[in-house]
């Protein structure tokens, strides 16, 4: 019989941490924190398995679900001595929902669920304290009424102004008891107007009812673009917590607060947090207060002049430095905790791994396993490849010139200019148009999770280091400065003001996120050093991989940046990127209008020269690493002008007549050039453009390793072969011209023949082709598009509707269709392997760079793969963790 309910609480718990797919993750670690003994409020989960229910039987539940509820409600009362729905003794309960994998902010949770205009005053006369029962009670109709009624939030905070501003109040903490009952009059009045019916008053209502509107949060519009964007499964469900109330809002010995144990953006081994007095878990990740510091060190480094916890309540205080302790080293991992400090004894409410910057993950990594807690190889594992990209992003150049506008708290480094915009809409719009913006908000929150993705960086005026802006930017890798609080925003005016200064939508700003200030104007950036931790932990991931990484550079500049992110060498270089420089083009051209092979020759020596140079460069600073060169790839219309106007711009340059060109042009003119004349169809057509390729490569070759005095042992790649015989007759020329270089020189040259596998034959006839190919680069672009009949240009159409459907799991140009797709990668390795078992087998498409990608190219024995120069790092790490993850595997 399947299990509903699961309790926590008095030390013990029907679950463990282990059970995070079934609890969610916060029910799992509410259950391991009982068990360890911890202060943790009693409670019960409804494990994800409901949530399932729910959604599979039209939003209803397990017939037996209400019985269990009931049993829990009793278990939690008498460890409480109270009881749920009594008028003169009730319990209070908080209801949160609970995923297996963290999602801040994007479902729904409703606190002091249970009170009512009778429970109320027991609740006043058992805390001796009526202004508490009152602010507690409006809070959760506040609450209530927006994520189980759908009375917006807005309508209950204009109503608290507007009294506010009558009374002459500045903070809700002005407010006594009689003030609340009477906003209390006016908040029913409200729902009674919205609804047309009263506020629920039977406690049991208010239960269900939040239950269902977590349950139903799972699939409300920020958490579906959550897990969008987090690659989290719509199928994995949430759990939800229902947990005994604990109250922060009881006065001065009362707090509520949200703690580190180690620095989110830095990765200090520091506890690190914010929290305050007398208010309730909401007021601090809400960002409507802007909170206290935790720590003495961490005051006096913000220049606060509020008390710290270490100073206002020094034994909570004490009690959460104990605690912490001991749930790092229970995790090995740095905690991300929320605590209530009730009438002074802490109670925790939660603690989960903590969302990091990649910085921070990196040096809490490397710290970890010098600690002894974690060993090198789950120190590697610890880091998520993708998010190394946030170390690439560029700082402020310390030389530039700063125009300070404003300062506010430094909630998520790196930086960033671009143009003021004031909603999510716009910050969308701006960029879909290409434009780059920064996201300007009093306080953001779950509803601007797709603006925030559409922005360079998020700038807030309310809210703390651990607000809903700060930890979302953490989390996206996008620079924000919160907390800006002597920033002015005008909505209706599209401005924020600072001082005399005003600054209008579509002006550009910039903000540090690594120092709070926000400035004016486009700042000069600098380029990011990779050393410290991150060289420690790539020498480690170094150590743990077996496949090879390499980038895709045509330039001298990407082959040395790839250099310094650690490539082994060169996996593609296109060399149809280097005719477009000056006056090579000219050349190309010539050629391509030439009517005879003689005028094709007497152009392509013009262009020798130019293409030996380049690969000089190229083997030089490779200096011995593998390089492979691509032949010439495109159809050759690519390089003839278009419009009129350059038509007559290229025939004065050429001394061809416009018409000649006009002509040439539609001849050359395809209905589908992706498919036409291109790849080895051109070196078979025209051999004289592989031979003047393949001499330029053999005279570098000799040239660069005369100058490094390392050898250079060049790999062509013949593109597009469909069978044995089309990559004979090309390397038939290519040999030929070897043998004639070297004839010249009176040197050997040692060198590969292979070629791309890019077309689903080409898989098929894997190993006919191996019999002389010596080894296979999976052009996996052009076999994403043919194999599934797709044009990667026309894709981004469909593929949304696609992939939310799940008719496809992902982008198959971002990661690789591994049923498909890899399914015909697999079939080249073994037939390829089967007829030459030391062919070096690599990829080049962009998915050499996609973590996902690389796991599957390390599985099916791939020797390397091959990716832009940034995503370098990325292939390592990848390569690493798939490398220590089959070795996990084989061994269990």
């Amino acid at each position: 019989m399947a299990k509903w309910v699961y309790t926590f609480g008095d030390g013990k718990a029907e679950g463990e941490s282990g059970m995070r797919d079934l609890l969610g993750g916060k029910g799992a670690n509410l259950a391991e924190m009982s068990n360890l003994g911890l202060p943790v409020p009693p409670g019960f989960t409804l494990p994800t398995a409901v949530c399932t229910y729910f959604y599979d039987h039209d939003r209803s539940y397990p017939p037996e679900l209400e019985a269990e509820v009931s049993a829990a409600l009793d278990y939690v009362g008498k460890l409480t001595g109270k009881v749920f729905g009594d008028p003169s003794n009730p319990l209070l309960v908080s209801v949160r929902s609970g995923a297996r994998a963290s999602m801040p902010g994007m479902m729904d949770t409703v606190l002091n669920l249970g009170l009512n205009d009778t429970t109320v005053e027991a609740v006043a006369r058992s805390a001796n304290d009526r202004r508490f029962a009152y602010d507690s009670y409006r809070r959760f109709i506040t609450m209530y009424s927006d994520v189980v009624l759908g009375v917006e939030h807005h309508s209950f905070e204009e109503a608290l102004d507007l009294y506010k501003d009558r009374k002459g109040y500045s903070l809700d903490t002005d407010l006594d008891a009689d003030d609340w009952v009477q906003l209390i009059a006016r908040y029913k009045q409200i729902v009674v107007s919205e609804l047309g019916r009263p506020f629920p008053q039977d406690p049991h209502e208010q239960l269900w009812g939040a239950i269902g509107a977590v349950f139903g949060s799972w699939m409300n519009a920020r958490a579906i673009k959550y897990r969008e964007l987090n690659a989290i499964p719509a199928s994995w469900g949430t759990a939800v917590n229902i947990q005994a109330m604990v109250f922060g809002n009881m006065g001065d010995t009362s707090a509520t607060g949200v703690a580190f144990t180690r620095n989110p953006s830095t990765g200090e081994r520091a506890l690190y947090g914010e929290f305050l007095i007398n208010a309730q878990g909401e007021d601090v990740v809400a960002g409507i207060r802007t909170p206290q510091d935790i720590t003495e060190a961490a005051k006096l480094a913000a220049g606060s002049t509020k008390p710290s916890m270490e100073a206002a309540m020094p034994e909570a205080y004490a009690e959460l430095v104990r605690i912490y302790g001991i749930l790092e080293r229970h995790y090995r991992d740095m905690q991300d905790m929320e605590f209530t400090v009730e009438k002074g004894k802490l109670w925790m409410l939660q603690t989960r791994g903590g969302k990091r910057t990649a910085k921070a993950a990196l040096r809490i990594a490397v710290d970890l396993a010098a600690e002894g807690l974690i060993t090198k190889e789950e120190a590697v594992n610890r880091i998520e490849p993708a998010s190394l990209d946030q170390l690439l992003h560029p700082t402020i150049d310390p030389s530039a010139e700063r125009k300070v506008l404003a300062t506010g708290l430094p909630a998520s480094p790196g930086a960033a200019s671009g143009e003021v915009v004031f909603s999510s809409e716009a910050a969308e719009t701006a960029r879909k148009a290409g434009r780059k913006v920064i996201l300007v908000r009093i306080e953001t929150s779950p509803e601007d999770i797709h603006g925030m993705h559409a922005a360079e960086g998020i700038l807030t005026t309310r809210g703390g280091m651990t607000s809903h802006a700060a930890v979302v930017a953490r989390g996206m890798g996008k620079p924000c400065v919160s907390g800006a609080g002597s920033i002015r925003v005008d909505y209706a005016r599209q401005t924020f003001s600072i001082g005399g200064t005003t600054v209008k939508a579509g002006e550009v700003v910039t903000i540090d996120g690594g120092t709070g200030e926000v400035l004016h104007g486009s700042v000069r950036m600098r380029q990011p050093e990779l050393s410290g931790e991150f060289a420690t932990l790539m020498e480690w991931a170094d150590a743990a991989r077996t496949m090879k990484v390499r980038t895709n550079a045509d330039t001298p500049r990407d082959a040395e940046t790839a250099r310094k992110y650690g490539a082994e060498g060169i996996g593609l270089c296109r060399t149809e990127h280097m005719f477009f420089e000056g006056d090579r083009i000219v050349a190309v051209r010539e050629m391509i209008l030439a009517d005879d092979e003689a005028g094709r020759r007497a152009a392509l020596a013009k262009l020798l020269p130019y293409q030996r140079g380049d690969f000089v460069a190229l083997f030089t600073i490779m200096k011995g690493l593998p390089v492979t060169i691509r032949l010439l790839d495109p159809p050759l219309h690519e390089f003839l002008p278009h419009t009129d106007k350059e038509i007559e711009e290229v025939a004065a340059q050429t001394g061809v007549s416009t018409e000649k060109l006009k002509r040439r042009a539609t001849e050359l003119h395809e209905f589908n050039p992706m498919l036409g004349f291109r790849g080895c169809r051109l070196a078979i057509a025209y051999p004289e453009i592989a031979e003047m390729q393949a001499r330029a490569v053999f005279e570098a070759a000799l040239e660069a390793g005369a100058q490094t005095g390392e050898a250079v042992v060049p790999e062509i790649m013949v593109p597009l072969i469909v069978t044995k015989t089309e990559f004979d007759i090309v390397k038939a020329r290519i040999d030929a011209m070897a043998q004639a270089v070297s004839a010249e020189t009176g040197k050997t040259l040692a060198y590969q023949v292979g070629t791309m596998i890019e077309l689903p034959r080409a898989c098929l006839m894997a190993g006919e082709i191996a019999q002389t190919a010596e080894f296979f680069s999976f052009g996996t672009n052009d076999l994403t598009q043919t194999a599934l009949g797709i044009s990667r240009d026309d894709a981004a159409t469909f593929l949304g509707p696609y992939t939310a459907k799940g008719i496809l799991p992902a982008d198959p140009f971002v990661t690789i269709d591994q049923e498909g797709v890899g399914e015909l990668v697999r079939m080249g390795v073994e037939r390829g392997r089967a007829v030459r078992p030391d062919l070096k087998l690599g990829i080049c498409g962009e998915h050499g760079g996609d973590p996902a990608s690389v796991r599957f190219c390390n599985e099916v024995g791939l020797d390397y793969v091959s990716c832009s120069p940034y995503r370098v790092p990325i292939a390592r790490l990848a390569a690493a963790q798939a490398a220590i993850g089959g070795k996990v595997a084989s061994s269990a």
